[in-house]
């Protein structure tokens, strides 16, 4: 006679009930924390900037899918005790391949082929494990399905080993995320925020800096903090005019309507900065006159003499500077600094510049490099104090 044991077919549902809570939690977190910003990104690629990507519709949605994903393969393969852990696989596969080609679509390059045919392989392989696993689920001795039981924690196991795998997979690359979520903010216009976005992070590339700097313009700040950012890139990368940076979600046309113009062909961002200023000049049929006020001089200016610290070009900036500016103790901090660097290292400057305060911290330093003999030492003791100043990086951010 057969008897069914009733703790043997009612207390699976702590298994089965475990691993669904596991996966909605973590699919919610990975979507909605993580991958929410890089989704948008793909929606807007793919539609042609048409829609807009919702973080918590677009999170319920996929979760919900995979869900009932999961459900379909439970009702074919029936896995109930030790491996019902492995009806996840499918759902967790696909929540890292939406992070993963959703990168590729976002740079363009397409979808690789290896990830389609790798993505089979594993299929079929997880296909004759699940069918394995369903034949020897039959003669499983277990009875006992409490919390702390062997087959929880071998389901427990198996759903972790998928969450790594997941995030392994995925796309965790934290500078990749900073310019997902910059663009992103700059795109609703809330450039201060936008500035806040991994700022404590010395991690960076071409495309972010190009995005903080656009950023900087907006608040009107370029000479006063440019250089609080790492600088990662060179004049070259600094606005889209050549195509070695890009903007995605946020309209490049938004930038060129800023600045006031955009390049009719690829061209290097100074000269398509030195084009602008030649125009508007042009237009104003005179000289620019110094300005007192840092609002009234155009971003076209700023971001050219930005250019010029960037390349290291003090000597040009020393002459360029003073079309635009009154050399006073009004001017923005990293364009002060760099004038007491030219004022101290040029044995005939064209511009010799003094600020109380200013002049104090360039004699602080120099007397700081003394103490520390040792290169490495002394950089890290400049860095110390001195982390975000542009004297910082002319000389040991080379």
């Amino acid at each position: 006679m057969n008897y069914n044991h009733p703790l043997k077919n009612g207390s699976t549902v702590t298994i089965r009930v475990m691993c669904a809570i596991v996966f909605l939690l973590f699919s919610f977190c990975w979507l909605f924390f993580f991958q929410a910003d890089q989704l948008a990104m793909t929606q807007h690629v793919l539609s042609g900037g048409l829609t807009h990507y919702d973080p918590i519709l677009g999170t319920l949605i996929i979760t919900s899918v995979l869900m009932l994903l999961q459900l379909v393969i439970n009702g074919f393969f029936k896995l109930k005790k030790r491996s019902h852990a492995l009806t996840y696989v499918p759902s967790m596969m696909l929540l890292a391949l939406v992070s993963k080609v959703s990168q590729q679509i976002e740079s363009g390059d397409g979808v690789s082929l290896w990830i389609w045919v790798l993505s089979v392989l594993v299929l079929l392989l997880w296909g004759a494990v699940a069918w394995v696993a369903k034949l020897a689920q039959e003669v499983e001795s277990d009875r006992d399905y409490s919390l702390f039981s062997r087959p929880m924690w071998i389901n427990a196991l198996l759903m972790a080993v998928q969450i790594i795998c997941v995030a392994w997979i995925g796309n965790t690359n934290a500078v990749y995320h900073y310019r997902m979520q910059t663009e992103t903010l700059l795109a609703d216009g809330k450039y201060q925020k936008a500035l806040e976005v991994g700022k404590r992070s010395l991690e960076s590339d071409a495309n972010l800096l190009m995005l903080r700097m656009y950023a900087l313009a907006r608040e009107n700040a370029l000479g006063e903090k440019l250089f609080e950012y790492p600088i990662t890139a060179n004049v070259e990368q600094m606005l889209p005019t050549s195509g070695r940076t890009r903007m995605y979600y946020c309209s490049e046309d938004s930038l060129y309507k800023f600045l006031g113009g955009r390049p009719a062909e690829p061209m290097t961002p100074m000269h398509f900065l030195d084009l602008l200023e030649r125009r508007d000049t042009t237009l104003n049929s005179r000289t620019l006159a110094p300005s007192r006020s840092r609002t009234s001089v155009s971003p076209v200016i700023d971001y050219k003499l930005c250019g010029l610290l960037i390349d290291r070009q003090i000597d040009r900036f020393a002459r360029e500077i003073g079309k635009y500016y009154e050399l006073d103790g009004h001017l923005p901090k990293h364009y002060r600094e760099a004038l007491v660097l030219y004022t101290h290292s040029r044995s005939n400057p064209v511009v010799v510049y003094h600020h109380a305060v200013t002049d104090e911290d360039w004699r602080n330093l120099i007397e700081l490099e003394r103490r520390y003999p040792d290169p490495t030492e002394r950089q890290g003791r400049v860095e110390d104090q001195y982390h975000g100043t542009y004297w910082y990086y002319y000389k040991y951010l080379k």
